[in-house]
């Protein structure tokens, strides 16, 4: 529940600065963008002789966007948010969706298709994760722990509205409470609950309405430490919207993510769902 109200109240304070900023932004050049979605995925039997359970998954998901140019600077802030929870027949429902994501990118035009930058990115998750497959379950992320955030300066490069990349030197913090692994060094005794890695990011985005009422929308982030460019951190977010009307879509989202202090096999999420989207700005 209190993470049900932490979402409402995220949404509702978007909501009211959209309200109160409506006006404003022709003229400041500020462009808000608020989009809320609800995916679900159904199935109930009943006297069912070919076997099978109930499953109810559902996914709250909140695409929040600020934005300003002129002719000097520009300035992109996006958050992303997604919660979700699977019930498998009489099973407790379980935590399948968990993730934020923050992203401030500024960048400064000069008389050059290439431009400099610096960004701020964080990545957590909203609420307690588990590990399902112990018994009893192990907790395995909380909001913050781990945290990361991110800080990059280098050059920006944007061909088209549709594609834009950026790579630079960055440094990347790592925040823990309990799940000390994400941070912890194992080369010391000590157990460390802060990391602090400087390295290489780059990160591309591509926006493309691929098919009518089609849309593709991709992100690949790349990290390297400097002390072992051999190990690159990769997060490639893909989401396909097939829109259906104004409040009715189909979504497939497939997520690829690499990171050794997570897991030292690759992890991938896949999904595929019926969505109800609303764009409120």
């Amino acid at each position: 529940m209190k993470i049900n109200l932490t979402i409402l109240l995220i949404v509702l304070l978007a909501v009211t600065i959209s309200a109160q900023k409506k006006d404003s932004t022709k003229l400041n050049k500020w462009i808000l963008s608020v989009v809320a979605g609800f995916n679900i995925s159904q199935l109930t039997l009943s006297n069912w002789s070919q076997g099978g359970e109930n499953s109810l998954t559902w996914t709250l998901t909140g695409d929040f966007s600020y934005n300003y140019e002129d002719d000097d600077i520009r300035i992109k802030n996006n958050l992303k948010l997604a919660y979700g929870r699977t019930k498998l027949g009489s099973e407790d429902f379980k935590t399948n969706n968990n993730d934020v994501y923050f992203e401030s990118v500024i960048a400064k035009k000069i008389d050059f298709p290439i431009i400099p930058y610096l960004s701020n990115t964080v990545r957590t998750s909203i609420a307690i994760g588990y590990d399902y497959s112990t018994t009893p379950k192990t907790e395995i992320v909380n909001f913050f722990d781990p945290g990361y955030i991110t800080q990059s300066i280098g050059f920006y490069y944007e061909p088209s509205k549709e594609f834009n990349t950026r790579l630079g030197i960055a440094v990347e913090e790592v925040f823990t409470s309990n799940n000390t692994k994400y941070a912890n060094d194992k080369s010391t005794p000590e157990i460390e609950k802060t990391r602090v890695d400087a390295g290489i990011e780059s990160v591309s985005s591509l926006e493309k309405i691929i098919a009518e009422n089609i849309l593709l929308k991709s992100k690949l982030r790349l990290f390297s430490r400097f002390n072992s460019f051999d190990v690159w951190d990769v997060r490639w977010d893909n989401t396909i919207v097939a829109k259906i009307n104004n409040f009715l879509n189909v979504n497939f989202t497939f997520l690829l993510v690499y990171q050794e202090d997570q897991s030292l096999k690759t992890q991938i999420k896949q999904g595929l769902q019926l969505g109800f989207v609303y764009t409120i700005l």
